[in-house]
């Protein structure tokens, strides 16, 4: 007997809401039912563009009890907002990154969950991708023996060059950490586990950024945090990791991620996508080699955090991009500008747990085969 859709309605329906559109529709288990926006003719562009059966105010979204789970694509500083609202009425939530810009705000949706009984998931779930899912793989089953350090580097010149609307990236909740650091951070932990303790340097290099990228060429954004942070992590098992996040670099060659061990060294790929490559360097030999992926999920397939967390209400089982990890993330990225105004280190009162691996073998638009 065919068992029916979990339905899911969309609140944000800005520039990111476009893949998430295009995937949940693909998703087996998924039935995208409404979507929402502060501005209701861009809710009904998107209705229009993906066939959504309905587009409405956020009230009348969060009022439809047919709705399970409502995505939350809404622009940092609304997220913990707009997921308590969610909660409120009764249904689970799976936000963008951050979980939320204050540590206290990411805190309280967690707790209203768990007294509702209700799930909390955030993005990225880039490391349930292919690429990631391989490296996972790779560490699990010994391939770099023991691990004992980490670097990841994010370098740029920030998105006022491309992006259409890009003040928000300059301002609390955003920056390069808060912006691209979730990948790096929750691909690390799911890697390695939880982070023990962190130190570093931030600052904002610009008091101002010109934009030229269109329709606001020419405008001036002033920069409220930080756009370059040099961190130290010490992570619970004693892997010790580096990570750099910029918004101040013109160009750079450093790798993404790499993982070393006491056997072998790890490339990564890049954590904001979801495919490869992924390469290793064994003991003893003198150049990488790219190793085979051997997880699906190899393409832009944002959302399938959402996937995920559809199947982990219907069978009870954890959902992978949880908000345990999330809130654990945000609770380090505040920490390494602590520790910068500090000059100290900042000991991580958060903890999570390394979401199970991913099964080898499901097919595209499913999860639990």
């Amino acid at each position: 007997m065919t068992r029916s859709k979990i339905k899911v309605g969309v609140i944000g329906c800005g520039t990111i809401s476009g893949i998430y559109f295009q995937n949940m529709k693909t998703f087996d288990i998924l039935d995208v039912v409404a979507c929402a926006d502060i501005d209701l003719e861009r809710a009904k562009a998107r209705a229009t563009e993906f066939g959504i059966p309905k587009a409405c105010t956020v009230d009348e979204l969060l009022a439809d009890s047919d709705v399970q789970i409502v995505v939350n694509l809404t622009i940092p500083k609304a997220h913990a907002e707009v997921g308590m609202a969610v909660l409120e009425s009764g249904k689970s939530v799976h936000g963008e990154k951050p979980l939320a810009v204050r540590r206290e705000d990411g805190r309280r949706l967690l707790d209203l969950a768990a007294s509702k009984g209700l799930r909390v998931g955030s993005a990225p779930d880039t490391f349930l991708g292919g690429g990631l899912q391989t490296c996972r793989k790779l560490i699990d089953d010994g391939w770099i023996g023991e691990p004992v350090a980490a670097n990841a580097f994010f370098m740029s010149h920030g998105p006022e060059h491309w992006h259409p609307d890009p003040d928000f990236y300059y301002q609390p909740g955003a920056g390069p950490m808060f912006d691209m650091g979730p990948y790096y951070l929750t691909a690390l932990c799911s890697m390695l586990g939880p982070i023990r303790r962190v130190t570093g340097s931030t600052k904002a290099s610009l008091s101002e950024r010109l934009i030229t990228s269109q329709p606001k060429y020419g405008t001036i954004i002033k920069v409220n945090t930080p756009t370059h942070l040099a961190g130290i992590i010490d992570f619970a098992n004693g892997v010790i990791g580096t990570i750099t996040t910029s918004f101040d670099v013109w160009g750079s060659e450093t790798p993404r991620i790499e993982i070393h061990g006491t056997e072998a060294s790890l490339s990564l790929p890049d954590p904001n996508t979801f495919g490869g490559p992924v390469k290793i360097r064994r003991a003893g030999e003198k150049e990488w080699s790219e190793v085979p992926l051997t997880h699906r999920y190899t393409k832009n397939s944002r959302g399938i955090g959402v996937l995920d967390l559809a199947y982990a209400i219907r069978s009870g089982r954890p959902h992978r991009a949880n908000g345990e990890i999330a809130y654990h993330v945000l609770d380090v990225m505040h920490a390494f500008d602590e520790a910068s105004r500090a000059g100290q280190h900042v000991e991580i009162a958060s903890t999570c747990s390394r979401p199970t691996a991913m099964p080898v073998g499901i097919r595209e638009g499913t999860m639990d085969d």
